[in-house]
């Protein structure tokens, strides 16, 4: 069933460097150096206390304007087929028996709820619901197709990354994000890798690699890797369109009680014979006052964030934050 413990806390600012760098390690097989112990991680969901909280924000976005987070561009039926079978077969198994997979019905005994799905056309056939410690988070969702089905079981947004076999040209193919930080899956679908990225400050170098990542992305594998940045809330869903809240807000000030480390735990697993990639974001948000906890956290923190360009730096909507950040982080370096 889903963990007791609270979500892995990772801290990629612990190099004391901020850079946008593919940063792949490779799943099961290189150990993740930010955890407080070092080890490889073999999953790709994680179902956690926090669980309720994730599904009730997707929910809400749902509700609210589902095509605004989802889509597809030119998804081929054996990408889909290969990615969404995935997906179903990988989150029964890392659930740890909350959720299970027949090869046809899915069924999730926290959500209360099961369906028939048509991976290779997308199709949710038979939903029914039943009595279960979450039912009522989901009790008037009506998924609009087998992705949406398995998204609205993840704590995971999913994408899937499509290659032409004959060109080599990437785009992505397809978006279930309804938890996005401060950007629209519209603006990035049906784009490439390059186009994708551009937008983020500082990934000049890392979109000169673009073919070789890609590349890597679709017959190596699969591999975790992590971005990072601060919030000034605790808001899973920053889709431009969603009403707005205090974070990015022009007259929110720095403060450490409502200060958020939010992470992306990231993963990659390719599917070569179908000429694509399943690509996973997993949003996890710990307070700023719990993700420092000793001077060395606070001194490598201000190093990563002095490390920053200032287009870094506005990026992460952290430019009229920074001062009062930086002295708290002083101040907690000396304690």
């Amino acid at each position: 069933m889903v963990r007791v413990a609270p979500p892995t806390l990772y801290r990629p600012f612990l190099n004391g460097t901020y850079a946008v760098s593919a940063g792949l390690y490779r799943m099961g097989q290189q150990a993740i150096p930010w955890l407080d112990d070092p080890r490889p991680e073999g999953h790709t969901f994680t179902l956690d206390d926090t669980y309720p909280a994730f599904i009730a924000s997707k929910v809400a976005a749902h509700a609210r304007a589902p095509h605004e987070y989802m889509g597809e561009a030119a998804l081929t039926p054996d990408l889909r087929e290969a990615a969404l079978t995935h997906v179903a077969a990988t989150l029964a198994r890392d659930s740890g028996g909350a959720i299970t997979w027949d090869g046809a019905t899915l069924r999730n005994d926290l959500l209360g709820w099961r369906s028939t799905l048509d991976p290779r056309w997308n199709a949710v056939h038979d939903l029914r619901h039943f009595q279960a410690p979450h039912a009522g988070l989901i009790a008037r969702v009506q998924p609009l197709h087998a992705l949406d089905f398995l998204g609205l079981n993840t704590q995971e947004d999913l994408a899937l990354i499509a290659r032409d076999p004959h060109t080599g040209a990437d785009w992505l193919a397809a978006t279930h994000v309804l938890l996005p930080q401060h950007w629209d899956p519209r603006d990035k679908l049906g784009r490439d890798f390059r186009a994708v990225h551009e937008p983020v400050a500082g990934s000049g170098p890392m979109n000169v690699t673009a073919p070789r990542l890609v590349e890597a992305a679709i017959t190596r594998g699969p591999f975790i890797r992590f971005a990072w940045g601060l919030s000034m809330t605790g808001r899973l869903d920053h889709h431009p369109a969603a009403p707005p809240d205090e974070d990015r807000a022009h007259d929110t000030r720095f403060h450490p009680d409502w200060a958020y480390l939010r992470v992306e735990r990231q993963t990659l697993t390719g599917f070569p014979d179908a000429h694509g990639a399943l690509f996973t974001i997993r949003p996890l948000v710990h307070p700023l006052t719990k993700a420092v906890q000793t001077p060395t956290h606070a001194q490598a923190l201000a190093a990563a964030i002095q490390s920053m360009t200032p287009e870094q730096t506005e990026y992460k909507g952290l430019t009229h934050l920074q001062g009062d950040l930086l002295r708290w982080l002083r101040d907690r370096s000396l304690d």
